[in-house]
């Protein structure tokens, strides 16, 4: 008697669900001790805001009191950029595995993420002017603008009862983006000194600066959020018509 068997189709996830995974299973032991001890996922989300209150404040002292060259401030709030980026997974994994999901918890997550997000960016953007770094500062706001509609649009589709999650620049991807740029602007102003400036011969003006160890990634960053927005519209888009709405 001959039987056959089927193959099985081992489905590739993609990089950002591995990392996801990956470190789930790390902090997963800390989200335990949260939920033996009663923290609530809402009491996360709302430690998530009060830490990216403190990086617009380390940007706001940046600029008050740093000077220019002084990069210490733009280090240390993307050090903490990444820290408070750790509260936007542990909310949801608190959820899950104390079995505390809620309707208006995830509401409540939504909206301290949007005033996070605007408060960390008008830090950015507080820090770029005082220290006359005008364009970069026009950057960050388009950066901030891209930022807020593709969150916008996913919610405003998800009300017309289609999903779109796609795109390159989701919150997490944001937060790594800020975070590591910022954090390696710190460093590299350590060993190398905060006002390097690299001038090419025939060109009047620098072409690379400390600085830009943060604000070109700010820079691209301000493209893919307004693309990824676009790429959400377009898959809405289609989404509705399939519908027939």
């Amino acid at each position: 008697m001959n039987t056959t068997t089927t193959p099985q189709v081992i489905q590739k996830q993609p990089l950002r669900i591995v990392l996801q995974q990956l470190i789930y299973k790390v902090i997963n032991p800390f989200v335990k001790f949260l939920v033996r001890i009663g923290f609530t996922p809402n009491a996360v989300t709302t430690v998530g805001l009060v830490l990216n209150v403190g990086v617009a404040a380390i940007f706001v002292a940046g600029a008050e009191e740093g000077n220019r060259g002084d990069l210490r401030y733009v280090g240390w709030a993307g050090a903490l950029t990444l820290f408070a980026g750790l509260f936007d997974m542990l909310d949801g994994q608190v959820a899950r595995l104390g079995n505390m999901s809620s309707t208006f918890g995830a509401l409540y997550d939504s909206v301290l993420d949007r005033y996070s997000e605007l408060i960390m960016f008008l830090g950015i953007c507080y820090y770029l002017i005082g220290h006359h770094y005008f364009l970069s500062s026009l950057f960050a706001f388009i950066a901030l603008i891209g930022s807020m509609m593709v969150s916008y649009i996913r919610a405003r589709a998800e009300g017309l009862g289609v999903e779109v999650k796609g795109g390159l620049m989701q919150r997490p991807e944001r937060v790594v983006t800020i975070g590591v740029s910022a954090l390696a602007c710190g460093i590299t102003a350590y060993y190398i000194g905060g006002d390097y400036k690299l001038f090419v011969p025939g060109i009047p003006f620098q072409i690379f600066e400390t600085i830009s160890v943060f604000t070109i990634p700010l820079t691209i960053m301000a493209v893919l959020t307004n693309i990824t927005a676009f790429h959400r519209l377009r898959e809405a888009k289609k989404a509705l018509e399939q519908k027939g709405l």
